[in-house]
């Protein structure tokens, strides 16, 4: 579907009444559901490109569109470049698998059901063991407004200090989703970024963004002292860049490579 920007037009990232595409809209749920899953299939497709996995570890999580309680993750050992949406699973904020029949990562549950339960908004979550994410996260500190796609998180990311290990209970789940608040985004400290979006498009492009991001401040500041941009115009740079349907957006380019190139994802 293609409608005017105004959002996008508005923060003068697009000229005004130029017609893009936009989120799509569906006319049953099992469409819908449909749709979920296979930009879920994508988004692990892409954290494999980017070389987001880490052995087993790692997770991306979408709500049902007909049981808002229950989500899609991936099965548990399962390659990320090799996930179809036919391979998902569905539990519940308990765990249970409901649909499908591989396990599922006790920690992916364990985080994902509680940040999805404090954040009705958050429709999709990402998380995964990517390099400079969990570099950055040893250091115990929020991103600073040092370039452009950084103030995409200014003032909208936390960082969670408390790690005890693999996460394996649910208060820790909550504790978590307690320093995410209504954030796009939470550093959790020698482990690594999650990221969350009102779609899976868009949590994954926070956490590919987030990751360079990342990236960038760690050679800065290997490099020397980096510049911050003042508060005022990393506010407003966060207003044109940071906002969900520009999550959405920048991720389309991505969502086409990866179609090309791996049309068995929506097997």
């Amino acid at each position: 579907m293609s409608t005017p920007p105004s959002d996008l037009a508005a923060a003068g990232l697009v000229q005004a009444g130029v017609t893009l595409p936009m989120p799509p809209t569906f006319d049953t749920v099992e469409a819908e559901r449909r749709y979920r899953k296979e930009q879920l299939a994508a988004g692990f497709r892409l954290f494999g490109k980017f070389g987001f996995s880490e052995g087993v570890a790692g997770h991306i999580t979408v709500r049902d569109p007909e049981h808002p309680a229950q989500f899609w993750v991936n099965p548990f050992g399962m390659a990320f470049s090799q996930i179809r949406a036919s391979d998902l699973i569905l539990v519940d904020h308990d765990g249970a698998v409901l649909h499908g029949d591989r396990p599922v990562n006790r920690a992916a549950f364990v985080i994902h059901s509680q940040v999805h339960a404090a954040r009705p908004d958050a429709v999709a979550a990402a998380h995964s063991h990517s390099l400079y994410g969990k570099a950055f996260s040893s250091l115990g500190i929020p991103l600073a407004p040092i370039t452009q796609d950084a103030c995409a998180f200014f003032e909208d990311h936390a960082v969670y200090s408390d790690y005890r290990g693999v996460v394996n209970e649910t208060e820790e789940g909550k504790r978590v989703a307690a320093a995410l608040g209504s954030h796009k985004a939470v550093i959790l400290q020698n482990h690594g970024l999650l990221t969350v979006g009102q779609s899976v498009a868009e949590a994954v492009w926070w956490f590919v963004t987030m990751e360079r991001s990342c990236q960038a401040q760690l050679l800065a500041m290997a490099a020397g002292k980096p510049r911050l941009i003042d508060r005022e115009t990393a506010l407003t740079t966060r207003g044109q860049i940071g906002s969900h349907l520009a999550g959405w957006f920048q991720a389309r380019p991505l969502w086409d490579q990866i179609v090309a190139s791996d049309p068995d994802l929506f097997d």
